[in-house]
């Protein structure tokens, strides 16, 4: 795969769709990039997607659900990957509100959403979605301070944002499929590249805050950044509570990435 991709939407669970695209990352990985739209009595979007497949998101949610008839828009926070499609399903869907934080709120606001059409929620809160209640928590691991997660007290399902990402080798239809010591190695590695912090935290506490997921008991796992994932919490609980004792990510210099891109092993 040498440029961003989308796959065709799919049931993950009660009430859950998922919305499935890929992002590769040299030299041979993948990063799933993943949108929700849980389908409450006020049907809900997590995030948007990537904007480099924008055209393909649009058309996919649009099959799953008129975007009209959207009354939530959560976004977990603010990153390109996860707002490529806002300001089209914002103006396609006139009774939409905007779920994030006060820093979310400021973000989007640079990039013109008006604060009319946010909704502002805070961990510890929830949102009340016609048939359910989402709760709002702050995940373990995140690289932007306004990043919230759901848990959909109905289902039980778990949007964790960013938290249990992975790199892996090609695209999977649940994250079972992967092998242990390879999605072990590629979460590792991708929670290092996007939570660095945690190389200074107290481990103590981290640990803590694993154990507060732990105590969600979710179904299922819908990460940003993984292929779905039931069945797997203490799993990707061990692997994430690995990441502050291993090897800080630093990224290659110019002259490295050329001989990556190249083909040509680094020395």
């Amino acid at each position: 795969m040498d440029k961003p991709m989308m796959v065709e939407p799919r049931a993950v669970g009660a009430d859950t769709v998922a919305l499935l695209s890929y992002l590769p990352v040299p030299p041979s990985s993948l990063l799933p990039v993943n949108a929700y739209l849980i389908r409450a009595a006020q049907p809900v979007l997590v995030d948007t997607g990537m904007a480099a497949v924008r055209d393909d998101f649009l058309r996919y949610l649009s099959e799953v659900i008129p975007i009209a008839d959207l009354q939530w828009l959560w976004l977990t926070h603010t990153d390109p990957d996860h707002v490529g499609s806002y300001r089209e399903v914002v103006d396609q869907a006139p009774n939409l509100r905007v779920v994030t934080t006060f820093v979310g709120m400021g973000k989007l606001g640079l990039l013109g959403l008006p604060v009319e059409r946010t909704y502002l929620l805070n961990p510890g809160q929830s949102l009340y979605a016609g048939d359910r209640e989402l709760r709002c928590v702050k995940p373990p691991t995140f690289d932007a301070p306004e990043t919230t997660a759901i848990v959909d007290a109905k289902t039980g399902a778990f949007f964790s944002a960013d938290t249990f990402g992975a790199l892996i080798p090609e695209p999977f239809q649940d994250a079972t499929q992967i092998e242990p010591a390879v999605l072990r190695d590629g979460l590792v590695t991708w929670t290092t590249v996007d939570s660095p912090w945690l190389h200074m935290v107290d481990r103590r506490a981290f640990t803590q805050s694993l154990g507060a997921v732990h105590a969600l008991d979710p179904s299922i796992i819908l990460s940003s950044h993984l292929p779905p994932a039931a069945g797997m919490t203490d799993t990707l609980l061990e692997y994430l509570n690995a990441v502050p004792a291993a090897q800080p990510f630093e990224g290659p210099d110019q002259v490295a990435f050329e001989r990556m891109l190249a083909g040509v092993p680094s020395v």
